[in-house]
């Protein structure tokens, strides 16, 4: 194996345990098994990979789910391997802290763009470049909200390595500086790599704690109650917005900054 392309056709079926044709032209991808196992029962289609780091399930429709784990290397290490596919679109379905008092637990966030804070994007473009999405596909998602008569934010999301820092409070501070609207650990890597690798990305969260303040920082009680009360309506929005792409055969171009 000579070429990234020579590593990512080999790699993609070894993480995943899915053949490469096999994925639809368009994917959500998740840090959650229970995203997987909603999809699948929804389109009654059968769950791969699950001896394997990374879940995957394809409906009929042309529309493939994946469970990548959690993290910035993790995330790096998906949109890489998704070159052998060579995706039309991807959509990440993730959750993040809200830092803004106007922010609340349920609330969904479009992001307009990434603090690259996390590292990992700096071994693919230089750090001054912007982690940006595809804005063209995040049109579509924004059409699902509002069809649904919601609101959602737009803002800029900080992504970390950190995964515990809400007890620092010099962090937090340094936060409130920078005025985030949210805090996750993996937007920045998707919509940098999703450019290094020219696929169209985009980002829905979901508002799943409030870690600025003691009583907002997530707990295993809080967390059960936002999957009981949120997910199904969350991945329900990036499936219709996938669908929908894929229906319209739009073309979410690629465009050097």
């Amino acid at each position: 194996m000579r070429t990234k392309l020579d590593i990512a056709k080999n790699w993609l079926p070894r993480y995943t345990g899915t053949a490469i044709d096999e994925f639809g032209d368009y994917i959500l991808l998740t840090n959650f098994q229970n995203y997987v196992e909603k999809f699948a029962d929804k389109f009654n289609c059968e769950i791969k990979g699950l001896s394997k780091p990374m879940q995957t399930a394809t409906n009929s429709n042309g529309l493939s789910i994946i469970n990548f784990g959690m993290g910035s290397s993790n995330a790096a290490t998906i949109m890489d391997l998704l070159i052998a596919r060579k995706p039309k679109g991807i959509l990440f379905l993730g959750k993040c802290g809200g830092l803004k008092r106007s922010t609340e637990i349920g609330h969904f966030i479009l992001p307009i763009a990434a603090i690259r804070g996390e590292g990992t994007s700096n071994d693919y473009i230089p750090k001054e470049v912007p982690a940006l999405p595809s804005f063209k596909l995040h049109k579509f998602v924004s059409e699902k909200i509002l069809a649904r008569k919601m609101e959602y934010r737009t803002g800029v999301i900080y992504t970390t390595n950190r995964r515990v820092w809400e007890w620092d409070t010099d962090f937090k501070n340094y936060l409130r500086k920078l005025g985030a609207i949210g805090i996750d650990m993996e937007t920045a890597t998707i919509f940098v790599v999703g450019y290094a690798n020219q696929i169209a990305r985009g980002a829905l969260l979901l508002v799943s704690d409030l870690p600025m303040i003691p009583e907002g920082i997530k707990t295993e009680k809080m967390d059960k109650a936002v999957t009981a009360k949120f997910v199904d309506l969350h991945l329900n929005l990036g499936i219709e917005a996938m669908t929908d792409i894929g229906k319209k055969g739009e073309e979410i171009k690629h465009f050097m900054y």
